[in-house]
């Protein structure tokens, strides 16, 4: 068996080559963060009210909001009327609108508004949204084969090429079919720009300090990324300005071709030995450390035999469906980001339309992210992956299915400040069960498949999102079906969780066939936090 992790301590596994890694990561996780959530800022709706000859000049905005609430999309001058208020529905099938005025909140103009996408054309906007989203599908899938074929770091870099083009190019779209076209482009980028860089830092990083490294990151960085975008957008005060503030620092990545080394274990994956040996002494020399021509001959030798085991293997993303336990444990892992995805997804929209700005709604959601990273910071590594993604989902599903009850129980009489509260704790929970995720997910999948596999098992996830709208929908007939089916489905997950191996201070496996004995016989109700201190864990059972 070849251990990577040994050849790995022998160069320092956690030294300043890994902060330095860590560090890159810190710069991904805001451009990531700003790149996804582009799409929510650009398209914001401000509130508005149509615009007629017959409304008194310098109407204040707070008496257009107070009379005019139910008439956004039709002539002002209807509310001043009874017979408008007596006959809605009259009203709607011959009053058209042609010009809006708009609350810009924080003085913000969103594309919606500058381009009158709202009201009758507002599908031009959903589409641009929808197109930014196939799009993330379908980069998700290719760069996962390229980078498996290429390299991670060649593809990180070109991903983060087409997210500068896609984004920039968004700012001369005035047209639904150029604006749908730069947002796919764009989108291709989404959740590869992220994925890439986390695999290289987890292989880079020893087992026992991966939570640590990752989730400080992430709950730092891609929370602070999160929370200023809206006030990046706000500050800027136009859209254009803020794809650009999206787009620009994106040039930023491909000079880290240039500070970090390839893949060692991919290098492996496809036989070459020699550039992972480079890689290996590349980090060595960076932490002053020397590797010992011993060290570097077994290392060859024991490459070698790996090599003849996967000589004859054709591996691709349907390797992992070939034999029985790896793919029972592949098809898990993409329920569980299927699950965790959706209802992510679905549980940030229950947080709208609570009488709050946007702006403040977004950060407050967003800053869940931090606390979740602390508890997997705290946890993860004490109670092990198993415990830490079934439990989270087990809570997560708890906690969600609370909201809903709680909105039955109080039916007419709502308190959005407690309906907001509940909301933003099922998002904490189903934060905590995301991260924990996906460490688990590219720990589990062989080195030779990673990036294939675990980019297969977000497109998986990011294709059941478009599930969340009718979801939701089944709320108009009764209040509690979208958090009861939301909680079904996470607690259905957690345990489906107890079939997977542990992971916590395993090396990750390599070949198809260490995927295939990767804990094999391992008790469903086995968790590493039951073992005992002086207990010794053996890398593949």
């Amino acid at each position: 068996m070849l251990d990577i992790d040994l050849m790995l301590s022998k160069c320092g596994d956690f030294h300043r080559y890994q902060w330095l890694l860590m560090g890159l990561f810190c710069i991904i996780n805001i451009l990531s963060a700003m790149q996804y959530y582009s799409q929510t800022m650009i398209s914001f709706v401000p509130t508005h009210w149509c615009f007629n000859n017959l409304l008194p000049q310098n109407v204040p905005i707070e008496s257009l909001r107070l009379l005019s609430s139910n008439f956004s999309c039709f002539p002002v001058d209807h509310i001043f009327t009874e017979e408008s208020h007596r006959s809605r529905k009259s009203l709607e099938e011959t009053s058209t609108c042609n010009e809006w005025i708009y609350d810009h909140d924080f003085g913000y103009k969103s594309m919606t508004s500058e381009l009158n996408w709202i009201c009758d054309d507002a599908w031009k906007s959903y589409l641009g949204q929808s197109m930014f989203f196939v799009g993330s599908v379908v980069g998700t899938l290719l760069f996962g084969i390229l980078a498996d074929k290429v390299g991670r770091l060649p593809i990180l870099v070109v991903v983060y090429v087409i997210s500068f083009v896609g984004n920039s190019m968004t700012i001369f779209a005035t047209g639904v079919d150029l604006f749908s076209l730069c947002r796919f482009i764009a989108g291709m980028a989404t959740d590869s720009n992220f994925v890439l860089m986390y695999i290289l830092v987890m292989e880079y990083i020893r087992p026992s300090m991966r939570t640590f490294g990752l989730n400080l990151c992430i709950g730092v960085f891609y929370c602070l990324g999160s929370m200023i975008t809206p006030w990046i957008a706000a500050s800027l005060g136009d859209w254009k300005y803020f794809l650009l503030a999206v787009a620009i620092p994106s040039l930023l990545v491909p000079s880290f071709y240039f500070l970090i080394p390839e893949s060692a274990q991919w290098l492996i994956s496809q036989h070459k030995t020699d550039r992972a040996i480079q890689s290996f002494q590349k980090i060595a020399k960076m932490n002053n450390k020397i590797l010992d021509q011993l060290t570097i001959d077994e290392f060859r030798e024991n490459a070698k035999n790996i090599e003849k085991v996967s000589e004859s293997e054709n591996v691709n993303i349907l390797s992992l469906f070939k034999t029985p336990r790896l793919r029972r444990n592949t098809l898990i892992l993409f329920f569980k980001s299927m699950v965790i995805t959706l209802c992510y997804d679905a549980i940030s929209k229950n947080v709208e339309g609570l009488g709050l700005s946007p702006f403040i709604m977004f950060t407050l959601s967003s800053a869940t992210i931090f606390p979740a990273c602390l508890v997997l910071l705290a946890l993860q590594d004490k109670i092990g992956r198993k415990a830490m993604a079934s439990g989270s989902l087990f809570v997560s599903g708890i906690f969600t299915a609370g909201t809903g009850i709680a909105i039955v129980y109080q039916q007419n009489d709502k308190n959005p400040i407690l309906l907001a509260s509940l909301a933003m704790l099922g998002r904490f929970g189903v934060t905590v069960a995301y991260n924990s995720g996906a460490q688990y997910a590219a720990e589990l999948i062989p080195t030779c498949v990673r990036a294939q596999g675990v980019s297969a098992a977000h497109v998986a996830g990011y294709a059941l999102t478009f599930f969340s709208s009718y979801i939701l929908y089944t709320g108009n007939f009764f209040p509690a079906m979208p958090p009861l089916i939301l909680g079904a489905l996470s607690i259905a997950g957690a345990f489906l969780c107890l079939l997977l191996p542990e992971t916590l201070n395993r090396s990750t496996p390599v070949t198809l066939e260490d995927g295939e004995n990767f804990g094999k016989d391992e008790p469903i109700f086995y968790f590493s936090c039951f073992d005992k201190p002086t207990e010794s864990k053996t890398n593949l059972s």
